[in-house]
């Protein structure tokens, strides 16, 4: 592939972002066609490591492009001159292939020991990911990694944004509780089937200790172990697409980023992903659930400049929507109920609406 020189302009570069998209989608739709072929959709080691994978491949896409082939990107310029955070991104290309080849390992093998010391090795790789990027950003200072699109965002953004995903995401938990739109999770049982070796641990405390020691790690840890796959999707659509589609109007822009991000996610809810028991409607439903979350992520990229925010904040929104989800309260319905459903969606929408009164969603960007 060769470079594309393309002088910088006010209008959306469609020949870079066409290109963005043949890419991401089609390493995407590819794996999620071995993971039918090969995996079949389920709820296993190997189809999470998939799907992780999958999550890791629109910054790829856009590290790989943006280093090598857009030379008008910021990526370009921190490679050519040779800036120390160029390595973070370096080693996240090298990670998402060590991830790949992880994957094809669990796809071909089904061994117990190879699926654990798999598992193991993603994880370690994950947290190395995590501790290179921290010691890049001590040592390089704030300003360079600015200029290579890593900029920190100011702790309030963090800490106001993040808290209203928490309590978002609880205020549909309790309104799926007061219309009994399921059941509460019996977490003992809960825990015995899924992780019987940890029963020690949650046999020493009350369910409700244990379910605020999980709640808290849910807000509080697990979303910075699992940073890099928000990063993985967020470089890719709000630190990349993002800044070019809004050229179009932010407005416009992110309701048209919305539409492909949820198209990207099509395969795997017809699969039953998300949605089980509704390929057709769930993918008009995830459709409607990133364009909502991607006005909120998009925002939160405009006000504090962070697409490592958006990264926090994707991960949160996963680990706090699994948690709530699995090992509080379970819908019944994965379409009619809130949340991720309808009527969660609803709720979304008028966040969304109220959001967009803000003055500076009419700012033109150049």
């Amino acid at each position: 592939m060769g470079d594309i020189a393309v002088a910088k302009k006010e209008g959306v570069n469609w020949k870079q972002v066409g290109l963005f998209l043949v890419l991401t989608f089609g390493l995407t739709w590819l794996l999620d066609l071995a993971l039918w072929l090969l995996v079949g959709y389920g709820q296993n080691v190997t189809t999470g490591v998939l799907l992780q994978l999958q999550m890791l491949l629109p910054a790829f896409c856009a590290i790989v492009l943006g280093m090598f082939v857009f030379r008008d990107s910021p990526l370009y310029t921190v490679r050519t001159n040779k800036e120390r955070p160029r390595w973070f991104f370096y080693y996240f290309l090298v990670y998402t292939v060590m991830y790949a080849v992880v994957g094809v390992g669990m796809t071909i093998s089904t061994n117990p020991t190879t699926l654990t010391v798999a598992g193991g090795v993603t994880q370690g790789l994950t947290i190395l990911g995590l501790v290179i990027l921290i010691i890049l950003r001590v040592v390089s200072g704030r300003e360079a990694f600015a200029r290579a699109g890593l900029a920190d965002g100011k702790f309030v953004h963090w800490l106001l944004f993040g808290a209203g995903f928490v309590l978002f995401y609880g205020l549909q938990t309790a309104l799926n509780t007061v219309f009994r739109l399921g059941e509460p999770v019996d977490i003992m049982q809960f825990m015995a089937q899924v992780a019987p070796a940890q029963m020690g641990q949650v046999e020493s405390m009350t369910p409700p200790v244990f379910l605020l020691v999980a709640g808290i790690q849910a807000v509080l840890l697990s979303p910075f172990i699992a940073l890099l796959f928000g990063f993985g999707e967020e470089y890719g659509w709000r630190g990349y697409l993002q800044g070019e589609l809004i050229r179009m109007g932010r407005v416009r822009g992110i309701l048209l980023l919305g539409v492909i991000w949820g198209l990207w996610h099509a395969p795997v809810i017809a699969m039953g992903h998300n949605y089980p028991g509704y390929p057709v409607a769930g993918v008009f439903l995830m459709i409607g659930y990133t364009v909502g979350l991607g006005f909120v992520l998009g925002y939160a990229v405009l006000k504090s400049g962070s697409v490592l925010l958006a990264a926090f904040l994707h991960a949160l929104n996963n680990q706090v929507v699994g948690f709530l989800s699995i090992m509080v309260y379970r819908p019944n319905d994965p379409v009619f109920s809130f949340g991720v459903g309808l009527y969660g969606i609803a709720v979304l929408a008028v966040i969304v609406l109220l959001m967009l009164r803000d003055p500076s969603w009419l700012r033109r960007c150049a």
